[in-house]
Formats: C-alpha cells, sequence, structure tokens
C-alpha cells in the first residue's frame, strides 16, 4: 500500500553478532530508496535484529519492501499499519496512545525522567 506507514521487522540468522546485526540493520535504513525511515530500533539479546517503520509514498518504495537487500537470509516481515498513514501520522498515533491509554503526553514524560547516561536523547541537540 502506497501513501502508509510499514513496520518492518527483521530477525537475523542464528550465528549472526549482534554488532553485525546492527550494522546491517543500519545499512536498511539507510537505504533513502526505502521510503522515508520513520523510527527504528535494535533488539536486545537474542534473536539479533530489530524494527524499522518506513513511510511508504511510492510504487518503487513498495516494491523494496520485497527487497531484503542487506538483510538476505534473515526473517523479515512487513507490515503495513492502520492509522500511521504518513511520518505525521505515527508521532501522532504515539502522542494518541500515550494519552487515551496511559492519561500522560511525551512532555511530561521527558520532564519526569530521571538524568541517565544512556539516554542519548537528552544529549541531542
Amino acid at each position: 500500500m502506497v501513501g502508509r506507514c510499514h513496520l518492518v521487522y527483521a530477525v537475523a540468522p542464528s550465528g549472526v553478532s549482534a554488532r553485525e546485526a546492527n550494522e546491517l540493520l543500519n545499512e536498511y535504513v539507510a537505504d533513502r530508496r526505502r521510503g522515508l525511515a520513520v523510527c527504528h530500533d535494535h533488539f536486545v539479546g537474542a534473536p539479533h535484529g530489530g524494527f524499522v517503520v518506513l513511510d511508504v509514498r511510492s510504487e518503487e518504495e513498495r516494491a523494496l519492501l520485497a527487497d531484503p537487500g542487506p538483510l538476505a537470509g534473515w526473517e523479515l516481515r512487513a507490515h503495513p499499519l492502520t492509522f500511521a498513514l504518513t511520518a505525521v501520522g505515527f508521532a501522532a498515533q504515539t502522542d494518541f496512545t500515550l494519552e487515551q491509554y496511559r492519561a500522560t503526553t511525551l512532555a511530561e514524560l521527558a520532564a519526569a525522567e530521571a538524568p541517565d547516561p544512556r539516554h542519548w536523547w537528552s544529549r541531542v541537540g
């Protein structure tokens, strides 16, 4: 589906190290031909791998959902998302979920978050 975000879930084959899995997933995410990478993260522990949310805007980008690229041999699943029609919609869905299901906002969570050297987002910008 074009004009919609897709969640791509990727699991590396056994024997792939965490470092290699992270590097290969990052290479996949960095490929601008696949659409706008809205969000991504890596799995902790085994199995190694991660996910990316791609805002797919063209037939060419949609076709690349079936192309594993640097993730050849991995278990890959791509799913179109219901409410995240664009990158902005994905962010809005995050806000909606926090507000409707947890009665909080991202700003409130950020204000209440204790300092932690692992929180790279507090050092950016």
